[in-house]
This record gives C-alpha cells, structure tokens and sequence, in this order.
C-alpha cells in the first residue's frame, strides 16, 4: 500500500508544487518509504510510497516510453507477471520490473477497459497529457480507499481526506448525513464521506475529468446468479473448485519482494488461508492478538493453529486501558465516527507486524460477505421463515439457537428474542430485511443528536440505502439480497476502512485480502446460497473445501464474531483524560452534534458501570469518535493543516516517539 495525491489543472506551477508536498506529506505514515512527485503545466501527481515490489526501480509517479502518460499508484496488481508478458508481447516496452509500470501500459493497450484485465487491490490517478485527460480508479471491492473534491476551479483527490485539507482555506464540516447514516449502517453510503463536499470513488468506481467535465460510472458490481442459473456441479466438485480458486488468489498475494506475514485470529477464515498460505509457503509467519477479557480472547484456537502449522508466530496482549489509550489515534487515522473500538486493536496489531520487520500481511476479511458467515444470514433465514407466521409463538424460539451462549431461555429472554427479531416482519422482501433489527440497535445513538441536528437532516438512512441497490435485486434469492447489502454497507465502508485500510496503513503495514479476489466473489457469487449456509451452518462449502487441511475444532466451533472491549476500555486503572473533556457540556455544546445533558447522563452511566449493553456501548463510542473527530479535523484544523513546516516537523518526531513508546511499553510487559 502506498498514499497518493494531486489536481488537476494548475494554477501556479511553484505554488501548486509546495501544496503538492504538504499533501504528500500529510500520507507519509501510508508511505515512508520515499516520496514522489511530478507537476508540469497541466496536472500535479505526487506520491507516498510503501517499497514491496521493485524496491529499487518502482518510484512513482510512473510514465510510458515518451511520458504522455502518467500514473500514481496505491496497491498491488497481482497478476503483473502475467500481464507484463502480454503487453510486451504486444510490443509495449517496459523501464522497471513493478506492478505499476503494467498499469500505463494496459491503458494504451485496451484504453479505459484497462481495470478489468486488473488482479489486484487498488486506487489509480492516471494522466493522459495528449488528450489533457484524468482518470481515477477503485479497486472492485473497494479495499484501498480514494477520495475527489472541486474547489476553486479545480479536481484534488487523495487516499485519504487529510491529504486533502492543505488545500482548504477554512475548516471542514461534517456532513450529517453521512453522520446519519453511520448511526444507522456503521458507515457512510455510495460516494458519501464525512467531510461535507469531499466525495468518496465508490468500490468499482471510475471518475474521468476531461474538458473540465467530471463523469462517474461503475466499471464492476457486486452480482448474484437467479435461482435457476446457479452453477452446476457435485458438492465436492464444487469444493474442490473453491479450494482451488483461493488456492491460486493466496499464491498471488504472496508476490513481493519483501517477507510475507499473515493475521491468525482462530477463526475459520484466517485459519483457512494460513494453512494454504502453509501449503504454498513453509515459511509462515503469523501475528494474533489477545484480550484481557476471556470472553473477547480467543487464544485457545490460536495456538491450536499455530502448533497444527508450525508456524512462527507473535502475539500481543491488550488490555482494556491500551484500547482507551490508543482511541484517538484510530479515530485520526481512520477519519470518520465509529460505534465499537474494534478498530483499535487492529492498529495495534499492525503495529506489531511492522516492528516485528514485515510490511505485508494477508487477512482473511471478506470471507463472511463473500461466502455467508455472519449470524445476521441465519437470522434472516429464521425471521423469514417467522415472517411467513408472524403470530406464531414456537418459531421465533428457534432464534435460541443462534446464541448458545446467551441465556434466552427463561421468560424475559424469550420476550427479548420476540421484541427484537420481530421487528420488520413486514418487510420481508425488502433488501435490507435482515439488516433491520441491527439498523434499529444501532440507530439508539440519533437519541442523543441535538435537535438541531435532527432538524438539518434532510433524506433518512434509508434514503441513501434505496439510492445505491442494483437493477434487478428483487429477482436475486433472500439470501444474496442481504449478501449484497452486506457488502455495499458495512465491509465497503467499515471493515475493509476503519478496521482494515486505516488501521494497517496507521503503522505502515499492506494488507491483502484473497476472499476478496474477484475470480473468488464472481465465483461464490453463483453459487446456489444452500452451499454457502446449509441450513444453519454457515460457509458450508467452505468447510467441505479445507476441512482436511484444518484440525476438527476449528472447522466445527461455534462462530465467535471479532469484538473488542468498549466501554470498559474507558473506565478503569487509566482513564484517559480526554474523555471527560470530550463529554464536557461546554465542548458539546460548541461541537453541536449532541445534547449536553444526554450525552452527560451517559458519560455518568457508563462510569458506573451500567451502561452495558449493546445500545449504550455503541451510544457511547459514537458520540466519543465524533467528538474527537471534529478535535481532530475541525478544532485543530490550522495547526494540522495549516502550521509552519517547523511544527509539522516537530509534530512528526512527537508522533514518532509517542508510538515508539507505546509499542515499547506493549512488548515489554506482554511479551
């Protein structure tokens, strides 16, 4: 992974040349590696690069033989072996052995087409002089993240909106709509960021600027076969299918010229591509980490994997007051509100992984979506199946199934069950069906909006939901219909964001994603969903294709969904001062976007420890990161993007010694 950003046109090629470095450098943590840049009487590209193919020759930005055409960055294309020799073939001349050399190179052969011959992982800024020309480009999943606005006259993008603000002249608002839909979906929708006016390139996006004309369209989606048209084939056959499509997408990522690592949680999913990742590799390294609350760890299944492997593996103990500590930090890093800390611990892992010497990591992210993990598609299965009775008082009991380790089965556990699952069941054939009664959960934190902020809201979440399904959904089964809102709310716009891209990139560290190979997606994508979920046992054909490659325990453990400490991370043996001054009734009240006094019986709440449950845990971290989004990006928005280079020099040493020092204190108490 890497950093890029730049505009287009110029106004003042010295000038444009100086804002051009200090958003450049606002990416450095992306790419510490070196920085590049190119501005001539058209378009500035500049460059953050992270070294791991072609470290000695893939400086960017790259151009063609007459440098016509040029092109910045962030990814990796996997298949560049492969696509090299097509090209030279063809008769394209190459200068160096990277991957983004492949890119202009594809472009004068096949023209704006060029992404779909693409493997890979990433955000492209192309510049096509003669025909004055810009192209930005998004990965099909949307795992790298790129970011447009028009000020004054002009297109800046960059990967992440910081890059962008050297160009503001006054501070940036949040967009509450946006805000909104975070309340409600965990993440901003379609081309929606934060930031009112910056606009996100959508997963599978393409934006062309010619003629001072701006046009989008979606160059991949997300589709599913009809009923009728799933692939045919034995239940083994297809199997071994699966098995050799992620087979060969694991070998792919594991092209670099630097060490490959791997995340090992315990679960199916990262336990699946460690053991192909063992078959292709027999060096593997591995990284986990641990909670101090027994029912978040999962250290068991880890070192079950690691002594089923032989891997060599190193772990990280964190603490609830770690995860309060380093908050901040992720919400700078990731740049928008968030409802659970998760996030956090994925920074420090990463972390970890780059102080252990490894710039490159392979997760197992993705496979839930793709192949139908989560308890949410069991729980559609069952509400439908309730839906079709809706008075019915024996069927919503079979949801007890789903949580064996919840006790719903005195009176007041079974009422729960009815009152929150029977939410919607009247809208069993809409999309979002299964997303409703989580939609409801989360959305407990608009209590706590200000009124004004209420009032300025002018199209609901769901609004924007409507806004971004695909022609034809309604002719998908129920299954994929949730699949596909899974993938365009929640993985786009939070996982493979604010606990994937961000938290890696916060310590330099790539991470590549083989569930999310398109070859795998468009595969799974046809699959019939009774192999993906076999009545309730999810990622079904999944299992069959490793099981033999896994040892017994992990294939047929009950799923445990990745969570971190919230509330408790807050409260405790260090509770960090900026909480309280976060929740202060006067900064409330100057933010604007909460009522003081809920937001104070909260706060008062959670430090008596009765702010337990799922709506006040995700109540409190979202007022919190919003709170320290608006510090962060509003309240400190000259002396971080507007100080003298003196400060931001002294700025950089502090944040460097500050996570030296954390990293430093982990390891030596933890080990």
């Amino acid at each position: 992974m890497c950093g890029l950003a730049g505009f287009c046109p110029i106004n003042n090629p010295q000038e444009d040349a100086e804002l051009l470095r200090r958003m450049v450098a606002r990416l450095a943590h992306r790419g510490p590696d070196e920085a590049g840049h190119h501005v001539d009487a058209q378009v500035a590209l500049g460059h953050a690069r992270l070294s791991i193919i072609d470290v000695a020759g893939g400086r960017q930005p790259i151009a063609n033989e007459d440098g016509c055409i040029r092109v910045v960055f962030n990814g990796e294309i996997f298949n560049y072996v492969e696509l090299r020799e097509a090209l030279r073939a063809a008769g394209h001349r190459f200068a160096t052995d990277s991957d983004t050399e492949v890119i202009v190179h594809a472009y004068e052969q096949w023209g704006d087409d060029f992404p779909r011959r693409l493997n890979g992982q990433f955000a492209i800024a192309l510049w096509d002089a003669p025909r004055r020309r810009l192209l930005l480009v998004r990965d099909r999943p949307g795992i790298h993240p790129l970011f447009w606005t028009w000020r004054d006259g002009r297109l800046l993008f960059a990967s992440e909106v910081k890059a962008l603000l050297p160009a503001f002249d006054t501070a940036p608002a949040l967009d509450l709509t946006a805000l909104d839909q975070i309340f409600t979906f965990w993440a901003p929708l379609g081309e929606r960021s934060v930031f009112e006016g910056v606009q996100a390139l959508p997963p599978g996006g393409m934006l062309v600027f010619e003629h001072g004309r701006i046009t989008q369209r979606r160059w991949w989606e997300w589709t599913f076969a009809e009923p009728g048209e799933y692939l045919q084939g034995s239940e083994a056959d297809l199997a071994a299918e699966l098995r050799q499509r992620l087979t060969e997408a694991t070998r792919l990522r594991l092209r670099a010229d630097v060490p490959v690592g791997a995340y090992l949680s315990g679960g199916l999913d990262s336990s699946v591509l460690t053991a192909l990742m063992h078959d292709l590799d027999a060096d593997l390294r591995t990284f986990s980490i641990g909670f101090e609350e027994k029912a978040l760890d999962e250290g068991d299944y880890q070192r079950l994997m690691i002594e089923h492997l032989g891997a060599r593996h190193s772990f990280l103990h964190i603490d609830n007051a770690d995860v309060g500590e380093a908050f901040p930090r992720a919400i700078w890093h990731g740049e928008q509100p968030i409802l659970r800390t998760a996030p956090v611990p994925m920074m420090l892992l990463s972390g970890l992984v780059r102080d252990n010497g490894y710039k490159v990591v392979l997760t197992g992210e993705g496979s839930d979506e793709v192949l139908g993990g989560y308890d949410l598609f069991k729980e559609g299965k069952l509400r439908r199946f309730w839906a079709r009775q809706p008075d019915s008082g024996w069927r919503p009991r079979l949801l007890q199934r789903l949580y064996p380790y919840l006790d719903l089965t005195q009176r007041q556990g079974q009422a729960y069950l009815q009152a929150f699952f029977g939410q919607g069941l009247d809208q069993a054939d809409a999309p979002w069906f299964a997303h409703i009664p989580r939609m409801a959960t989360t959305a407990h934190a608009k209590h706590f909006l200000a009124e004004d902020v209420r009032r300025r809201l002018r199209e609901t979440a769901l609004d924007g939901l409507q806004a971004i399904l695909p022609a034809g959904i309604e002719r998908w089964d129920p299954f994929n219909r949730t699949q596909y809102v899974e993938a365009r709310t929640l993985m786009s716009g939070y996982l493979l964001s604010s606990q994937g891209d961000r938290m890696l990139m916060a310590n330099s560290v790539e991470g590549r994603f083989p569930f999310l190979d398109h070859e795998v997606i468009e595969f799974a994508g046809r699959l019939d969903p009774r192999l993906k979920m076999k009545v309730l046992n999810e990622k079904y054909l999944l299992k069959q294709a490793l099981r033999d490659a896994l040892p017994a325990p992990i294939v047929d453990r009950f799923k445990q969904p990745y969570r971190a400490p919230d509330i408790p991370a807050f409260f405790g043996g260090r509770t960090p001062d900026y909480v309280e001054a976060m929740f202060d009734e006067g900064t409330l009240r100057d933010y604007g976007y909460f009522d003081p006094a809920r937001a104070r019986r909260l706060l008062e709440k959670a430090r008596r420890g009765r702010a337990s449950g799922y709506k006040d845990n995700m109540a409190f971290i979202g007022i919190l990161s919003t709170q320290l989004w608006h510090h962060h990006f509003v309240e400190r928005f000259r002396d971080h993007f507007h100080a003298t280079p003196e400060t931001r020099r002294k700025e950089k040493d502090e944040r460097g010694r500050t996570r030296q020092e954390f990293h430093t204190r982990e390891l030596s108490v933890h080990g």
